[in-house]
């Protein structure tokens, strides 16, 4: 029986507001496949009216395994079985990452995301803009690729929050709350570089 591609893994989330002239952004969604974050990014996304178009590799972890097989034949040694399958998400994934304003990496704690590494360091090498999102608790192991990210973020709606400001240059009430103080504030006014 043959699967289908998941239906989710292309999305179109532009403002309804959006005028005519307004860029739309093509965002790139890599990395683990095991959690609602691509979720709450896009309904963010949504409820900012943001004109973001999101893409993401196929988000069936079946599909992406078995593609090859099901449409070139089944190989008998797991190596080739991997091979023609990764070779056929390759072509998506460089032409996805290559086409994206902004590429967004998740890592989680539970999984290896070798392939959402290695995400990062193409859409480094073509210069693209990088948003990393992870649990501090892992943000040693991913310095290098922490390095080249424009912006480390922490949960998905940093990410929209993010967005929003690159895109629009809104800014959310600050996660500080009353506890924020603007650095004017905290360097003074007799600071030479306000």
């Amino acid at each position: 029986m043959l699967r289908s591609i998941a239906t989710s893994s292309t999305r179109r989330f532009a403002s309804t507001t959006a005028s005519p002239a307004e860029k739309t952004w093509k965002v790139y969604l890599s990395g683990e496949i095991h959690s609602d974050w691509r979720d709450v990014i896009a309904k963010g996304i949504e409820s900012k009216q943001l004109p973001v178009h999101c893409v993401s590799p196929n988000l069936s972890h079946e599909d992406s395994d078995d593609c090859g097989a099901i449409i070139l034949g089944m190989e008998e040694k797991r190596t080739n079985w991997d091979k023609i399958g990764a070779g056929m998400n390759n072509i998506r994934t460089k032409n996805l990452i290559e086409e994206s304003d902004i590429v967004v990496v998740r890592f989680g704690e539970k999984y290896r995301q070798w392939n959402a590494a290695f995400d990062a360091g193409y859409a480094a090498a073509l210069g693209k803009s990088i948003i990393t999102l992870h649990p501090p608790s892992i943000s040693h192991m991913l310095k290098e690729v922490n390095a080249n990210a424009s912006v480390v973020c922490e949960d998905a709606e940093q990410v929209v929050d993010t967005l929003a400001y690159v895109i629009r240059g809104d800014l959310p009430r600050p996660r500080d709350g009353d506890d924020f103080i603007p650095i004017a504030d905290r360097l003074g006014a007799g600071n030479p570089n306000p």
